[in-house]
């Protein structure tokens, strides 16, 4: 019979989407208001996915991951999901009586054997957390790599957003080693 244990400490990141470069600097100061300094940004990369945000966000989208320093807890994603959504209210646009967001701010955590994303649509693949929020592994780490699943979006899969997050992974478990 296993025992119950509380989880190890997770750290934290966002992944931003903006066809507004200049919006992301602002976005991580607001950012740090909520997680705490952050430790590392990858490089901003043109996102070609799908053309599921056009409407709503215009043409030539930009994708940036960024790390906080502070690790938190795992059952705080559902609340970090519901800050972020309101975050990105302070991004909206308005005109002719529609809106819309400017930036999309999508947050999740890494651990050592996996990359978790936070969502509010339920699918097959996601549990539920609470609040309304659902959890997704879109990366498990295997064999010395991060490995996409079935389900994990196309730019989780690049290899820029791969090497982010073995990066990433380095510095939590230096992290991790400190904090005990």
């Amino acid at each position: 019979m296993g025992t119950p244990r509380e989880p190890k400490p997770v750290k934290p990141f966002v992944a931003l989407l903006s066809n507004h470069e200049s919006l992301f600097p602002s976005v991580e100061g607001d950012l740090r208001s909520i997680f705490g300094s952050i430790d590392s940004v990858s490089e901003t990369f043109p996102w070609q996915v799908t053309d599921y945000y056009e409407n709503e966000m215009g043409p030539r989208l930009l994708r940036r991951f960024v790390s906080f320093e502070p690790l938190t807890l795992p059952e705080r994603l559902p609340e970090i999901k519901l800050r972020t959504q309101d975050l990105e209210g302070n991004y909206q646009w308005f005109e002719g009586g529609k809106r819309g967001r400017r930036v999309n701010i999508d947050p999740g955590y890494l651990e050592t054997s996996k990359v978790v994303l936070a969502s509010t649509k339920d699918a097959s693949h996601r549990i539920y957390l609470c609040s309304g929020i659902y959890g997704e592994v879109t990366l498990r780490f295997e064999s010395g790599h991060f490995q996409p699943l079935a389900h994990t979006y196309p730019d989780y899969r690049w290899q820029e957003t791969l090497s982010f997050f073995a990066a990433m992974r380095s510095l939590y478990l230096s992290q991790l080693k400190h904090s005990v």
